[in-house]
């Protein structure tokens, strides 16, 4: 299930009812915020988060300006992305680091909410900021913990402090001291999560907290909970003081009503956002580019930043020169797969770009495609990949054979080659033909 697509497609239907008219009135209006304000509730957005937003939405869009203006419609679509934004926290929340090293960072929240996890996937980011980051196991109380961690750790190429079943605030004061003397600069305590507010383990939290005096308190929620979950954040930051929240499981069959609640019921901003299992399926979390990605905007400036952060500059240049000379070879077609692999899930990625599904419609990618698509390129000699113009009929029995897939599959794949490579032409100014858009079904 694609990001907010719920929530998304109800409030462009409704828009849509909006900007096919040429002035609107009073009554429209109305109308159309209450759907909004169902829209919201439907996406599990917290009751009384839904009613001010529709409140704010409608005090604007009821002003003369909307009323009279040319493009009311445009107006009010305006208005409820600002008012999202605003909702969201208006501007993104960095990480703040102490300028004497390092910088402690205490993880908490639920069971399940994939805490520990999500220590792997900061301590990664981070260390791709050019930070040096230590992860310290505190969690001596849920089965594995500690081995969980380990293989967290070794997954983000991150060194993991554990001092077994001790004392969690013992370990985490020793950890801290081990950070200072090895040069470590950032370090991250992974803390016991529980099923439910539990007593005891949250004066164990606010006790660490006194000791360990870390500079962030950062509250991991689970986007597929619902209310449940911001109810819970409240309880931690009324107990804590949090710093900020991370969201996991967006990229999940998940309403998205936590991204749109959790900060205007606890007053902290969300500082990440979790899209997906792999280490590196962590982004900053942004309002104003989460409003557009809701409204069904796009997201150029992420899909940019992933592009970048998976591809070296010298691998897009050899690239755009192939594209560009019409040099483009089935060892190219392999290396934009790979890359795409590298950038996360290629239908999140789909999303980000603006106006796609306005003119194409639901546009949605096979991942198993993909796969038989690379290994049937792998399976094909230096000569055949340079030259797909000369594979004969023999040859593809041979490819088909060592790839585990048939001659049609390897026709599907030649075509769409030739097809990208008429796009690229077109956006060249070379081809007179309209390409389609490739790896699409």
């Amino acid at each position: 299930m694609a990001l907010f697509s719920g929530l998304s497609e109800r409030l462009n239907h409704i828009f849509s009812k909006m900007r096919n008219r040429g002035k609107l009135t009073e009554l429209e209006i109305n109308q159309a915020m209450r759907e909004i304000r169902v829209a919201l509730l439907e996406a599990d957005v917290n009751y009384a988060v839904a009613k001010q937003f529709v409140q704010n939405v409608s005090k604007q869009a009821l002003g003369q300006q909307v009323l009279e203006s040319l493009t009311p419609g445009q107006q009010v679509v305006k208005i409820v992305n600002d008012e999202l934004v605003k909702l969201m926290g208006s501007t993104q929340a960095k990480l703040e680091f102490v300028s004497t090293p390092p910088t402690v960072i205490m993880m908490c929240g639920l069971q399940g909410a994939g805490k520990t996890s999500m220590c792997g996937k900061l301590a990664y980011y981070l260390k791709s900021q050019g930070k040096r980051p230590l992860l310290v196991a505190c969690d001596i109380y849920r089965d594995a913990a500690i081995d969980q961690l380990k293989i967290v750790g070794k997954n983000a190429n991150v060194e993991v402090y554990e001092h077994g079943k001790q004392s969690p605030i013992k370990t985490a004061k020793e950890g801290i001291q081990h950070a200072k003397k090895q040069n470590f600069d950032v370090v991250i305590l992974d803390t016991a999560g529980r099923l439910h507010i539990d007593t005891e383990l949250m004066q164990e939290l606010r006790d660490m907290k006194s000791e360990c005096k870390p500079n962030e308190i950062l509250f991991v929620i689970d986007a597929m909970m619902g209310q449940d979950s911001v109810t819970v954040a409240k309880e931690f930051n009324d107990q804590l003081d949090v710093t900020g929240v991370i969201i996991t499981k967006l990229d999940g069959d998940t309403r998205g009503g936590v991204a749109l609640s959790v900060k205007a019921v606890t007053g902290k901003p969300i500082k990440f956002c979790g899209v997906g299992e792999k280490v590196a399926d962590l982004e900053p979390f942004y309002p104003d580019r989460m409003a557009s990605r809701i409204l069904g905007m796009g997201d150029v400036l992420t899909l940019i930043e992933k592009a970048q952060s998976a591809v070296d500059e010298k691998e897009m240049q050899r690239l755009e020169t192939a594209m560009r000379e019409n040099s483009f070879t089935l060892d190219d077609f392999l290396a934009q797969y790979n890359n795409i692999d590298k950038m996360g899930d290629i239908n999140q990625l789909l999303e980000m770009i603006p106006g796609l599904k306005s003119k194409v419609g639901n546009v949605t990618v096979n991942k198993k495609d993909m796969i038989r698509n690379k290994a049937i390129i792998q399976s094909m000699t230096k000569q055949e990949r340079l030259n797909p113009d000369n594979i004969k009929a023999s040859q593809k029995k041979r490819i088909a054979t060592g790839s585990g897939t048939s001659i049609q599959d390897i026709n599907t794949l030649l075509k769409q080659f030739y097809q990208s490579k008429e796009m690229m032409k077109q956006f060249n100014g070379k081809g007179k033909k309209k390409g389609k858009f490739p790896f699409v079904n």
